[in-house]
Formats: structure tokens, sequence, C-alpha cells
């Protein structure tokens, strides 16, 4: 069977179809909902192309548990792009749709034009790492399919990771929208898409030659501290600090994030 055929993926386009189309790709427990205030914003210039991962949102999986992994959403999502006769795009990756923007960017160069990676991460670098991540992966997975979904949420958004997002007024408005994910969908992507389980990708960065943009917010040290070591190895990347944020800085730092993605596509 079509690997393709395993997949019913629940999209939107927005936009003249005229225009260079740009693929979002969200974050864990989100949807393709999580940039529908930035839509607007862009899609007087570009196509935009937002894509419920698997185990998200209103995509369906129909095959096994394979198909959540990495390798296998990244060739749905690029058997998507033939199906749409969208040859060439820009890409948009948040979190863990950034590990896979930056997946599909080192895999399938020829796809992309350029990449704005927001929080985002090329992986563990040893197995060792892997495997504790993997580990700690399992057990939170087992939580998905055992608590609330509300529950599991305002725990998962209580991590420091999160202090400048839970601030937000806005941040009920984020859980709400989250709600409608299923818990057990979400347990197999993180399972077979958690960081843990993600081949790494540092030892690819040097060879790449997509232009890249890294966004960190500037209240996110981890990721400060991963996307300023990218752009040491990586020739083609471009690092911004973005004020006024932590881990999600198109939540955070609506106008600020426009502005730089504006300016790094155009």
């Amino acid at each position: 069977m079509d690997k393709f055929n395993n997949y019913n993926f629940h999209y939107s386009l927005t936009g003249n179809k005229n225009q260079p189309t740009l693929l979002f790709l969200h974050g864990f427990t989100g949807s393709s909902q999580d940039f529908s205030s930035v839509i607007p914003l862009l899609s007087n210039s570009y196509c935009c192309l937002a894509v419920d991962l698997p185990g998200h949102g209103k995509t369906r999986v129909i095959g096994d548990e394979s198909c959540y992994t990495m390798s296998n959403t990244a060739q749905a999502l690029i058997e998507l792009l033939d199906d749409l006769q969208i040859d060439k795009c820009l890409l948009l990756g948040y979190s863990m749709g950034g590990r896979l923007a930056l997946y599909m960017t080192l895999h399938f160069p020829e796809r992309f034009e350029k990449v704005v990676l927001e929080s985002a991460s090329p992986g563990l670098k040893t197995e060792k790492e892997r495997s504790h991540r993997r580990e700690a992966d399992s057990q939170i997975a087992q939580k998905l399919e055992n608590s609330n979904i509300k529950d599991f949420l305002l725990n998962w958004y209580d991590r420091p990771l999160f202090k400048s997002l839970k601030n937000s007024p806005h941040f009920d408005k984020l859980i709400e929208t989250r709600l409608a994910n299923n818990p057990l969908e979400l347990a197999k992507s993180l399972r077979n898409m958690g960081t843990g389980n993600q081949p790494s990708l540092w030892g690819k960065l040097a060879q790449n030659q997509i232009p890249l943009l890294l966004l960190a917010g500037e209240y996110d040290d981890k990721f400060t501290t991963i996307n300023t070591e990218i752009a040491k190895l990586c020739p083609a990347a471009l690092l911004e600090i973005v004020p006024k944020a932590g881990h999600n800085i198109h939540f955070e730092n609506i106008d600020k994030f426009v502005a730089l993605v504006r300016q790094f596509y155009d």
C-alpha cells in the first residue's frame, strides 16, 4: 500500500495560490489552529498551508503506529505536497514541528527554498541521551493514556520551559484549542516522534545549504543555547533571539515573529 494512503491529512490553505506556498508545522499537543493568529498576517503575501500532524487535530492515521515516526511523517508530507501540486515551498516549524521541518530540509532539500525553525532542535547527540529520553517520553505517554486531557495539559505547561507562556493573558484560550486533541493519539505521536525516538540531525547540519532562520525566545535559555550551537555548525543558518518571548514565540510576541519571518522570506 502506498504510504500516503495511510494518512488522511486535515489541512487548510489560505491565500492566493499564485503566491509562494508556506507550509506550517505545529508543536506537540497543538494543531494547525496554532497558527490561526499568524496566518491572517501573512496570507496577503503567501499561500499558507497549515497541516494537522499525525496524532493531532483532525488528521487520521489509517496505518499502524510506524506511521507516526518522523521519517514516515516527512515522506507523507512530501506526498501531500505532490498531491497538491506544490513542487517547492517555504517551510516554518515550531518545536516538534521544527524538528520535523529540519529533518525534511535535510532529507528533501530540493523541495524547500527557505526554512524558519522556531524553538527547534536537531535532536539528541548520543544514544545514551536518546535512551533516557525514550523512557521519559514513554512514561509521559502512559500518563496521557490514563489521565484527563485537561489535567495532562495543565501539568505539561507547568514546566519551566513554558513559564512565560503561562503568564500570557491568552493562555486559557491556548489550552482550550488543545482540548480537541485525542490523548491516545498524542501518546502515539510522543512515543514515535518524541526527541528520544527521532534520528539525531547534528551530523548533517554542516552540509545544509538551504537558508535557515533560527528563532529562540530570550526567556528560553535551553533553546537559545541549542540554536547558538546550530548557528555555529551550519553556515546557512541565521540566529535571532526574540525579545519578550519564551518557547512559544509566535504566541508570546506575534508582531516581532511575523516581522522576522517576512524579512527572512522576502
